[in-house]
């Protein structure tokens, strides 16, 4: 069933832009967050931890994005279920998804967590490789959000969370190898990639896959998630984390990086995803890469990272709205087909915001 009715919880710069993004698609809006926020659409501020005071607060919506921080996606979740919502979000965390997959088996609404960048689009792309093939070997998924202009020997700037980039460099990550599901460390598995002549590195990171590993195993030979960097970065990484120890005070860990590189405006999402399997009897590989810069949204410039992350999201929303996707039980991003989700108002962002350096 169409529905019109959203409230976005969180209006940081991801969920802001969402929810413009959202009432330029034809949403009714009202944006929920801890504190007073001035914007184009109703807002109200509420405390976000109770989770009784939300629930009247969400009467008469029909729709739940919450662009809040993994911990208090549980709560929110639960609170859409009780209700009856549909519930959207950008988690890459494992635990929260899982209690929403609970969730899921008796909503009334569509339970889609994991609705972002990666996890989210690289999840659809890949997918949509992946389906070219008649038997598939490999998918390889590759995401870097980067400053354009690094500088110092991180070469990196916290345009994203660093409560989400700490715990995807130390919490443990799933991959199929040869076959096998496993489970490997963090900030390991390193290799170099070229996307528009720019030299990077690639290594393990938590989250990213999201459901892919479950829907792969048995169906294909090695599955994984990577972060892209510049070159150097992993190696400082380890050494803050794990020499350091760091990883002992993930909180402190992230105050400290953010205060050392805090975010810039100018910045890149590098995305290479490929797909390696059997097309006409013939071994092919087939690739996606672009490289996304900001672009400018209601008279705005928004950052690559805020406006790849929201588009994503707002995308697969306007899918469920116009009936291309289930409307209840639980959404797995590799579910989505990639061609109708370009078409969508939000999504065809990602056919027009691509470019490349040159």
């Amino acid at each position: 069933m169409a529905f019109t009715k959203i409230a976005v919880l969180g209006l940081g710069k991801v969920g802001h832009l969402a929810a413009e993004l959202l009432l330029e698609a034809g949403f009714e809006v009202t944006g929920i967050d801890a504190r007073e926020v001035k914007a184009p659409f109703p807002t109200r501020a509420v405390d976000l931890k109770d989770t009784g005071g939300l629930a009247e607060v969400l009467k008469g919506q029909e729709a739940i994005l919450s662009c809040l921080p993994y911990h208090l996606n549980i709560g929110v979740s639960t609170v859409a279920h009780r209700l009856g919502l549909h519930y959207f979000d950008l988690t890459e965390d494992v635990p929260t998804t899982k209690h929403i997959r609970e969730l899921a088996k008796t909503s009334k609404g569509l339970m889609a967590p994991q609705c972002g960048l990666a996890p989210g689009f690289v999840g659809i792309v890949g997918a949509h490789l992946a389906d070219q093939f008649d038997k598939v070997r490999s998918i390889r998924l590759r995401v870097g959000a980067l400053p354009q202009n690094p500088t110092g020997l991180l070469g990196y700037a916290f345009n994203w969370s660093p409560e989400g980039v700490v715990n995807e460099y130390l919490n443990d990550c799933e991959v199929i190898e040869e076959g096998q599901l496993k489970t490997v460390s963090a900030m390991e598995w390193l290799e170099t990639i070229y996307i528009d002549g720019m030299q990077l590195e690639a290594f393990t990171t938590s989250g990213g896959l999201g459901t892919m590993c479950e829907t792969y195993a048995d169906k294909i030979e090695n599955l994984d998630y990577k972060t892209m960097r510049y070159p150097g970065h992993v190696k400082l990484m380890n050494f803050f984390f794990h020499e350091l120890l760091m990883r002992e005070n993930r909180a402190e860990a992230g105050r400290i990086l953010t205060n050392a590189k805090p975010p810039v405006d100018e910045d890149v999402v590098y995305v290479h995803v490929a797909a390696e399997g059997m097309q006409n009897g013939q071994m092919r590989r087939k690739e996606f890469v672009r490289s996304y810069y900001p672009i400018e949204i209601g008279g705005k410039s928004r950052t690559a990272i805020a406006w790849t992350t929201s588009a994503s999201v707002v995308g697969v929303i306007e899918m469920v709205r116009a009936g291309k996707l289930p409307q209840s039980g639980f959404l797995k991003q590799e579910e989505i087909a990639l061609e109708p989700y370009l078409e969508t108002k939000t999504g065809s962002l990602y056919k027009t915001g691509a470019r490349s350096r040159h």
